[in-house]
């Protein structure tokens, strides 16, 4: 009996590339982040770059805070999905996405950004209005006569 052997060709290996990703909240705003590990300055939100769509200079440092924190502000690659909210919140559920990202990838930068109180989700919400009242503890002007 003759053994029949199968021969497979060797296809070539790309290099894997690390990918993290994770979900950041604050208020009513949503962040999806996606993180890769590539050199380059890569920072997209919304498909568009982060200065275009936080122009505001507070915006920005608020979104690469986590990064600068553990000194790797050109090491990653982001893509951000971001919805919800206004622009302040939108910003926080970024920096809330990126320190869960980070810590997917690096499970030692975890006691870095938990001290700096990055990881803890802000969960402080709009209260909402009660009937009688004008807002939610505003209550109608007192009028004696």
């Amino acid at each position: 009996m003759k053994k029949i052997v199968k021969t497979t060709k060797k296809t070539p290996v790309k290099k894997k590339i690390k990918y993290s990703e994770s979900i950041g909240k604050r208020k009513t705003a949503v962040a999806r982040v996606r993180m890769w590990d590539e050199k380059g300055k890569d920072f997209l939100v919304n498909k568009k770059s982060l200065k275009d769509y936080f122009q505001s200079v507070e915006l920005q440092q608020i979104v690469l805070t986590p990064l600068v924190k553990l000194d790797c502000e050109d090491k990653f690659k982001f893509e951000v999905v971001v919805s919800g909210g206004g622009i302040q919140a939108q910003a926080g559920a970024i920096r809330h996405g990126i320190s869960r990202a980070l810590v997917n990838f690096d499970p030692t930068s975890r006691i870095r950004l938990k001290k700096e109180g990055f990881l803890t989700r802000d969960s402080r919400k709009r209260e909402r209005k009660k009937f009688g009242l004008k807002r939610a503890r505003r209550a109608p002007q007192w009028k004696k006569r």
